[in-house]
C-alpha cells in the first residue's frame, strides 16, 4: 500500500465555518471599482481575480441596492416642457421607447403625433 503525503498551506485568509474565504469590505470595493474600468463582462471579471462568479454578482447587487442610500443620483432623463405653439430651430426628433422615431419642424405637431402614437 503507497503512502499519501499532505502538505497543509496556510494562505493567512479568514475563512467561515464552510472554508470559504472572507473578503475585507474594502478589497471588494476596489475590485468593484476595477470592474467598472475593466470592460469585461461580470463572468470574465470574476474568473480573471479567482472569485466565484455568484459571490461576484451578490456584491454588484448589494452596491446596487445601497447606492439609493447615499447621495442622490442624477436622473438619466429629465421631463422637458416646451411651450405648445414654439417652433424648433431645425428638425425636432422623438424616440419613443418601441424604437418608432419622429421627426418634424413644428413641436406642436411632433407632439400632437406622439401623443396619438401613444394611446
Amino acid at each position: 500500500m503507497e503512502s499519501i503525503t499532505t502538505e497543509v498551506l496556510d494562505d493567512k485568509q479568514r475563512r467561515d465555518t464552510r472554508g470559504r474565504r472572507i473578503m475585507a469590505r474594502e478589497r471588494q470595493a476596489e475590485l468593484l471599482i476595477a470592474y467598472d474600468g475593466s470592460g469585461l463582462t461580470q463572468r470574465a471579471f470574476a474568473r480573471r481575480e479567482g472569485i466565484n462568479f455568484h459571490t461576484f454578482v451578490e456584491w454588484l447587487q448589494r452596491r446596487r441596492r445601497t447606492a439609493g442610500t447615499g447621495a442622490k443620483q442624477t436622473p438619466r432623463f429629465q421631463e422637458l416642457s416646451l411651450p405648445f405653439m414654439a417652433r424648433a430651430s431645425g428638425t425636432l426628433e422623438v424616440t419613443l421607447p418601441g424604437g418608432v422615431s419622429v421627426r418634424g419642424d413644428n413641436v406642436a405637431s411632433v407632439v400632437e403625433l406622439v401623443r396619438a402614437l401613444r394611446t
